[in-house]
């Protein structure tokens, strides 16, 4: 039996090609988002490519009711799931604190904080009862360090890590690994969200730079889940080779 993995946001980034690395390693893939025609298109293609079953489930994270009421109905043959990755995340806006959006501000906080919770909450008593599994929370380097203009997105990661290492805490009695990975400059939708689709200001975030791509991040994610079952890899931050953390770059 193939094992399974449950990744939330996975219609584009990060998420999506978490989605194509496991099933190219073949594990079963419970995929999830607000857009249902993606879903279903990465599904037909895993299927037809890989050979590997995929349950596509659209939900929006920040919908409480939403999150529980379409996990609880998961059928019982997918419940048995090993790996969830809470990726569904993003970022609006970077103005100054005093100038920026209050509703984007609550976007995020409700997708980034809220859904990572409502997501590994719904999920837990899956993982409780086979007695063991594997949270991979997906942070930023924006939760190590704090950027101008970064104010409340930095904020949200800043609440995944801490999330992140009291759920490893508190997990320990049940057996369950916690793991936050924290990526620095990635080159996937994010920054076009972020600024709106502008695609010139999007594009600019990347000038002199080999960023990061979604299949890097991807890698990394799949490769905590190789490692025996008893070791757990806390924390782990990648970046690009010309970049150090939130702040230092070098721009080429």
């Amino acid at each position: 039996m193939n094992k399974k993995v449950f990744i939330t946001g996975a219609t584009a980034g990060f998420g999506e090609a978490c989605a194509r690395k496991f099933a190219d390693e073949q594990w079963d893939i419970i995929i999830t988002g607000r857009r249902k025609d993606r879903l279903l298109k990465l599904k037909a293609e895993l299927e037809k490519v890989n050979g590997v079953q995929v349950l596509p489930l659209s939900f929006d994270v920040q919908d409480r009711k939403q999150v529980f009421d379409t996990i609880k109905q998961i059928p019982g043959e997918w419940q048995q799931i090993d790996v969830l990755i809470n990726n569904a995340g993003l970022a609006l806006g970077r103005e100054y604190f005093d100038e920026a959006d209050i509703d984007e501000w609550e976007t995020m906080i409700d997708t980034n904080v809220k859904g990572l919770l409502y997501v590994s909450r719904a999920l837990l008593p899956f993982f409780i009862e086979k007695g063991k599994g594997h949270i991979i929370n997906l942070g930023s380097v924006a939760g190590k360090q704090v950027y101008e203009r970064g104010n409340v997105y930095c904020a949200s990661k800043f609440a995944v890590e801490a999330i992140s290492q009291s759920m490893r805490i508190d997990m320990l009695r049940h057996n369950i690994k916690v793991t936050a990975v924290h990526p620095g400059a990635a080159e996937t939708e994010f920054s076009l969200v972020r600024f709106r689709g502008d695609e010139a200001k999007a594009k600019a975030i990347y000038d002199g730079l080999k960023p990061l791509t979604a299949r890097d991040v991807a890698e990394v994610i799949y490769y905590c889940t190789t490692v025996p079952d008893h070791v757990c890899i806390n924390d782990i931050i990648v970046c690009p080779t010309q970049q150090a953390d939130a702040i230092y770059f070098n721009r080429k």
